[in-house]
């Protein structure tokens, strides 16, 4: 099963950024602005939300 990385925004932790588990977050300007939060297994996550992330490469979620 495919898994992913859920990173927060410390200045915005109502805000998280998912990746697939390994990928880091190459693409970001500053990555520097997100920490390593957890990983969680593509059954814990919306089918919207993986389709989001395979189609872009990443997702924003706005968190609980």
């Amino acid at each position: 099963m495919q898994e992913y990385d859920l990173y927060i925004n410390p200045q915005k932790p109502t805000l998280g950024l998912y990746v697939r588990t390994g990928a880091g977050l190459p693409d970001l300007a500053d990555s520097r602005q997100w920490v390593f939060e957890s990983t969680l297994a593509g059954n814990e996550l919306s089918s919207e939300l993986v389709q989001r992330i395979n189609v872009h490469g990443h997702a924003f979620q706005e968190l609980d």
